[in-house]
């Protein structure tokens, strides 16, 4: 029986309410995380797996209680070479360091502009090195999601790279399912947008549609639209109520009752399943309609989105040729899905070959049964969307001070708890070094 511990904040048929999925953000900052966390949990569920799921990020310390406990760490990943982010994957790095057990990377990505410009990772090259020595130490070779992160670390010297896209593409194995159900859009279809809130070319798109489409539909995925939906407060005073952008609960997404956020994906996937196209900003808003069967359309705003979208042939367009005028209309119109289809198994053959040279199994094998965790899906009760009128599951400003704080507190302790520990390994090796010139 192979252990595997999985990088994911949850099992995902342990049902939380939303409003502990805000408190403990188990969704990473962005509810499009559960939808390929998920999905890897899903394909690795073999009859000869057991699966344990360690949070976004396992505290250093813990290496050696996970090297006796399991027998591989498979960590489905996101775009974590960004500046931004460089202290967790520092932080990460230190526990694949402390682990002899094999790793096993689904996908990660560097971010950039859609031109791919490089220059503004060089800061950070030093800790992407330590953490892709790290991995390749425990692995054969680095599962990266797409064009740019592999001429990224090439760039660096590694040269054991693979393109294997994102493991929620596979959700469904070699099918991908999508097809057009009407011959065009009207003002009745039944359209579903998605909204990176800091895309501010956003803007006048969002405002159009609400006027063009009275069965528009927002799907929020950023954690501060789930604290606003469930406080029902905005994020600070000086929040323009004038912002085209859905970032204050005076948005007509918001008075109209038109914005849905789900805390899982399987809600979502089945409520996209009724609509009739998707579109934005959001890879993984778009990537959970296409498994449901609905088209959609990337809006490519950096290169994160974009080479997802190049990989898996999904109709995109630049950000910077979409203005007021775009409509969604004339996205599903030029939408052509015969590419992404027929490549699909090809595709799913290059991620399954790549998990089989780090001694996997996946659940689309023969003898296996890949719609056990499908019967299981629909045989759970999980939240519905949270939306303007069913939000208020939290008490107002006071309480959301308070989760905020708790949360602050949380990771400042864990920061403490990690100084203390390297404070403590010093004095070790300081220890060690008087004891040798003793001798």
């Amino acid at each position: 029986m192979k252990r595997i511990l999985l990088r994911s904040p949850k099992n995902p048929f342990e049902v939380v309410s939303p409003r502990m999925a805000y408190e403990r953000n188990l969704i990473g900052d962005n509810s499009g995380n559960l939808v390929f966390m998920h999905a890897a949990h899903k394909i690795l569920a073999t009859s000869e797996a057991t699966i344990d799921h360690g949070g976004f990020s396992v505290a250093p310390r813990l290496a050696g209680s996970v090297n006796e406990r399991y027998d591989v760490y498979v960590m489905p990943m996101a775009n974590a070479f960004r500046p931004s982010y460089e202290p967790k994957l520092k932080r990460i790095t230190r526990f694949i360091e402390g682990l002899k057990i094999p790793v096993v990377i689904l996908g990660v990505g560097a971010q950039s502009s859609t031109s791919y410009e490089l220059d503004r990772l060089k800061p950070m090259e030093a800790t992407v090195r330590r953490f892709v020595t790290a991995v390749l130490n425990r692995a054969p070779s680095i599962g990266v999601r797409g064009e740019l992160t592999e001429t990224y670390l090439r760039s660096l010297g590694f040269r054991d790279v693979e393109v294997i896209g994102c493991p929620s593409m596979f959700l469904h194995g070699d099918r991908l399912p999508v097809e057009k159900r009407l011959p065009a859009l009207d003002r009745t279809a039944r359209v579903s947008i998605n909204v990176s809130t800091y895309v501010t070319a956003m803007g006048p798109v969002v405002m159009s549609h609400l006027e063009r489409y009275p069965n528009l539909t927002y799907i929020a995925q950023d954690l501060t639209s789930l604290g606003l939906l469930l406080r029902g407060e905005d994020r600070g005073s000086d929040t323009a109520r004038d912002d085209p952008l859905p970032v204050h609960v005076g948005h007509p997404f918001f008075t109209q009752q038109r914005i849905r956020f789900y805390v899982e994906p399987w809600p979502w996937m089945n409520d996209l399943a009724r609509s009739d196209f998707s579109f934005g900003t959001r890879i993984h808003g778009n990537i959970t309609a296409l498994l449901a069967g609905t088209p959609a359309y990337v809006l490519a705003h950096d290169s994160r989105t974009l080479e997802l979208a190049r990989y898996f042939e999904i109709p995109h367009r630049l950000m910077s040729k979409v203005n007021a005028d775009t409509d969604a209309a004339q996205l599903y119109e030029e939408a052509d899905y015969s590419l992404m289809i027929s490549g699909h198994s090809a595709r799913f053959a290059t991620f399954v070959d790549y998990l089989g040279r780090h001694g996997l199994q996946h659940v689309f094998t023969e003898g296996e049964d890949p719609a056990a965790f499908d019967r299981r899906v629909a045989a759970t009760r999980f939240p519905p969307a949270v939306t303007a009128s069913r939000g208020g599951t939290m008490p107002g400003g006071l309480a959301g001070r308070w989760l905020r704080a708790r949360h602050r507190l949380a990771v400042h302790a864990e920061e403490r708890r990690e100084q203390i520990g390297a404070g403590i390994r010093l004095t070790r090796k300081r220890l060690g070094r008087l004891r040798r010139k003793l001798r």
